[in-house]
């Protein structure tokens, strides 16, 4: 789980606008700046972070003091971690007086989270109570903790006292040896009333086995590096069919082109975004928002490449017309929506956002998302409809295939939306952090899916009227009776002449016909 800093996601925001790029962003280190404690029954906690961790692969019999990390090895590090009380608190003892306030540090993995309070004695009760600790169950001013004999060295209790009139103690600096695979959890607790208003300021570094990545994001960089690798190998097919029929190549290719290119970018910086996050526990926010971006672009300019192939262009109108600025404005608004949501996500802590502000930043995302489905399905409504009026049957059969596809790409998403809902609806705690990745991934799969079908359809080849615009009305029997493979120039011809008599045979053919075309002209 993840901490609220408002204050750091100002500051990281200022500094993106100001182009400053030389800082770094923390990670897998959680930053506590002078954060609170809640008030909860008769205790009083701060949530210190939560992560998925996997056992210890080299494991001893405890982790000393001050040691560095060490490959192999799953821990939590306390690092200049400091409790402050108020003054008027610090005030009411002597100097010379010891423990005079009492902070706990309480690691657990979620599957124990009830042992912590006194629900298993039926009280609502956090911390030790007078007739509690008469019946022998806990200490007095002590956070209750039930004993896990499967697994005792957790839940982890650490203690750290105030001494004499001191206004402030630093708890050691250790590390706690992860040896089970699980979601951790840190809180803080103090149950005396007198330190209300205490502080908490300092940082823990949470470590895997394989590196500083959390447990959920972990799997993720072998994804992105098998998908640069799958983004690689289609550029390069499309590269060749490029080369090979450059002479026949319509604008439509080069948009294609633009976004298989910014895939390839987008994966790749990526993935090497997740390594150097791996191995050093930050993320440079200069390589963060490089990728950040990369990534809205691509998803952009991929919404706009759909949005314009369902309005027909450059298959059945030669240019937007009108539409131009309206689409442009469209995918300008998209990428300023789009940019905002993912910085926040990816540039602030570790720590999640509030729920609050994140909804505030997904909404506009989830609309402007919704808007464009709607769009380029009532284009594609109005372009088959154009198609089948005017009988271009390779073309309207080519739009056939596209909106199935597109058909099939929105069920699935309605359907993985369902399922992202659910499962967080039943794991609030994140106990399935496992399988989080995949949630994520489903998107970038799908969108690379799509990106290979459109690839597929519209590929390069000798016969570029199976898709391409052509002004001239005999455009439709070109389609049916040149072959797609060869003699295009020799049949063109033929075809032509056939053209012109069927023309003075059917007039009210040539008038459909002549409307069509300037329609087309106009736009």
């Amino acid at each position: 789980m993840v901490l609220k800093d408002d204050n750091r996601l100002g500051a990281f925001l200022c500094l993106i606008c100001l182009c400053i790029l030389i800082n770094q962003v923390n990670a897998s280190i959680h930053e506590y700046r002078n954060e609170t404690f809640t008030h909860k029954s008769n205790a009083f906690f701060f949530h210190g972070g939560s992560e998925g961790l996997y056992a210890s692969k080299i494991r001893d019999s405890g982790v000393a003091i001050n040691e560095k990390p060490l490959k192999g090895k799953s821990f939590i590090r306390f690092e200049t971690v400091t409790f402050i009380r108020p003054k008027e608190a610090a005030n009411k003892h002597n100097e010379m007086q010891q423990n005079t306030g009492l902070v706990e540090a309480i690691i657990l993995e979620v599957k124990d989270r009830e042992r912590i309070g006194g629900s298993f004695l039926k009280s609502d009760k956090i911390c030790c109570d007078p007739s509690l600790a008469k019946d022998g169950y806990c200490k007095l001013g002590d956070v209750i903790i039930q004993k896990n004999y499967e697994s005792p060295e957790l839940p982890k209790r650490i203690k750290t006292y105030f001494q004499g009139n001191n206004e402030e103690v630093k708890m050691d600096t250790q590390s706690i040896e992860i040896n089970s695979t699980g979601m951790y959890y840190l809180y803080f607790m103090f149950c005396d009333p007198l330190l209300q208003g205490t502080i908490v300021t300092g940082r823990t570094v949470w470590r895997n086995p394989d590196g500083y990545l959390p447990g959920k994001m972990a799997p993720l960089m072998t994804f992105f590096g098998f998908i640069s690798l799958a983004y690689l190998l289609l550029g390069l097919v499309w590269f060749l069919q490029f080369v090979r029929f450059w002479k026949d190549i319509i604008q439509l290719h080069y948009h294609i082109t633009a976004v298989i290119a910014l895939g390839m970018c987008e994966m790749a910086i990526w993935y090497f975004e997740y390594a150097n996050f791996n191995s050093t526990g930050t993320r440079p926010m200069a390589i963060t928002l490089w990728a950040v971006t990369f990534s809205t672009v691509k998803k952009t300019l991929s919404r706009l490449l759909l949005l314009v192939v369902s309005m027909g262009f450059g298959v059945v109108r030669p240019t937007l017309g009108g539409l131009t600025s309206r689409v442009l404005l469209f995918g300008l608004v998209y990428f300023v929506a789009a940019e905002a949501l993912e910085l926040v996500e990816h540039l602030g802590n570790i720590n999640d956002f509030s729920g609050k502000a994140k909804l505030v930043l997904v909404l506009p995302v989830v609309f402007l998302d919704s808007w464009f489905i709607l769009w380029i399905f009532s284009s594609l409504s109005k372009t088959l409809e154009k198609l089948q009026t005017r009988r271009n049957m390779a073309k309207l059969e080519l739009y056939r295939k596209f909106t199935n596809t597109l058909a099939v790409s929105v069920l699935l998403s309605i359907a993985w939306i369902g399922f992202e809902l659910y499962f967080n609806a039943t794991d609030p705690l994140s106990e399935l952090w496992k399988m989080a990745w995949i949630i994520p991934a489903f998107w970038t799969l799908l969108a690379y899916a799509l990106l290979v079908v459109i690839c597929i359809l519209w590929a390069p080849s000798r016969n570029p009227t199976r898709y391409a615009y052509m002004e001239e009305t005999g455009d439709d029997f070109d389609e049916e009776g040149i072959s797609l493979t060869s003699g295009v120039m020799k049949m063109s011809g033929d075809v032509s002449k056939l053209d012109r008599k069927e023309r003075k045979g059917s007039a009210a053919t040539d008038l459909a016909f002549g409307e069509d075309v300037e329609e087309d002209k106009r736009e």
